[in-house]
């Protein structure tokens, strides 16, 4: 199992099962991050406490503890 927060830099990836419950699954939900959405991830902190991605046309910092709640597979480029 991978998560996001596993991902490096620059990798795109697609959503296979959304570990979120209750208003943060709502909220992920809500900004296009659901099963098979393809997310390309652009940067993480320092620390790796934040993560940077793109969903569509969209940028969305995250924390780690959300990003970790979401599985994915890596996407061939």
């Amino acid at each position: 199992m991978t998560t996001l927060i596993d991902c490096d830099k620059n990798t795109k990836v697609r959503v296979t099962k959304l570990n979120a419950k209750g208003d943060l699954k709502q909220r992920l939900i809500s900004f296009g991050i659901m099963k098979k959405t393809v997310i390309k991830v652009l940067e993480h902190a320092p620390a790796k406490s934040t993560i940077e991605i793109k969903v569509g046309k969209m940028r969305i910092a995250m924390r780690a503890k959300e990003a970790a709640l979401i599985e994915v597979e890596k996407l061939d480029e």
